[in-house]
């Protein structure tokens, strides 16, 4: 049996309810790394995550961030990030979601990224578009970079990794609106789709942190693609998604 949209809709809402209800509530929090958390409110969100697809869609293969790769028997994958903005979680900072992707043959077909404190439910189907809690999006208009407004994210090793984003953040924060930092990379793709950013562009990424938020601003119009260009960002793992009108000039400043 193959989900649906609103099958992945009903899942983001059900570990949304989750972090919903955790949010206010003094947190346990291990550390992954120096600056990779993860609290209690994560394990449950997975697992009520993975227990309702193994339950009603089995036999896929699940990447999740807390439990890893989980080997299926069939073409299924799905991605799952119970909880992407940890940090500002654990620091009770209302900037966070449970972003939910669904690949068949190899495809990225279905996505939910489900805002639980705004009540925001960012869909979209292959070829059929992107929503906002059921409100069809589409990416900004902006064609000039000087006009427009930017986000970006760093990495886990970002005190010791040779690829300095700091340099490519201060480069474009010098040549547009500015460059915000909230800490939530599928929201950042979503808010590209949505046209409240002009484009996104992150490194050294995971396959659940934008499988979902990936094809909603692709669906809703913006140009993604790796950073350096390639067609399938869940490869290198980095993200370039912008409106159209802007994605040679960002990507030119990211060489």
């Amino acid at each position: 049996m193959k989900p649906t949209l609103s099958d992945l809709e009903r899942l983001a809402r059900g570990a949304g309810a989750i972090l919903r209800d955790g949010y206010n509530k003094d947190h346990t929090v291990q550390y992954k790394g120096v600056i990779d958390l993860v609290t209690e409110t994560d394990h449950a969100s997975e697992a009520f995550l993975l227990g309702e697809i193994k339950s009603k869609f089995p036999g896929g293969h699940i990447l999740a961030e807390e439990s890893g790769n989980i080997q299926g028997s069939n073409e299924d994958l799905w991605y799952i990030d119970p909880l992407d903005g940890t940090v500002n979680y654990a620091h009770h900072i209302p900037i966070f979601c449970v972003s939910i992707g669904f690949a068949a043959n190899g495809v990225m077909t279905l996505a939910a990224v489900y805002d639980p404190l705004r009540d925001e439910m960012f869909t979209a189907e292959r070829g059929k578009g992107a929503f906002l809690n059921g409100k069809k999006l589409q990416v900004s208009e902006t064609t000039e970079l000087g006009k427009s407004l930017l986000v970006t994210g760093f990495p886990y090793d970002t005190w010791n990794t040779e690829l300095d984003n700091f340099k490519y953040f201060e480069r474009l924060a010098k040549r547009t609106q500015g460059v915000r930092r909230l800490g939530s990379a599928a929201l950042d793709a979503c808010y590209v789709g949505a046209g409240r950013f002009d484009g996104f562009w992150e490194f050294k990424l995971k396959a659940w942190d934008i499988a979902a938020a990936g094809l909603i601003a692709a669906e809703a119009g913006a140009t993604v693609t790796a950073i350096d260009g390639s067609p399938d960002y869940l490869v290198p793992l980095t993200i370039l998604a912008t409106t159209p009108g802007i994605y040679e000039q960002v990507r030119e400043q990211l060489k």
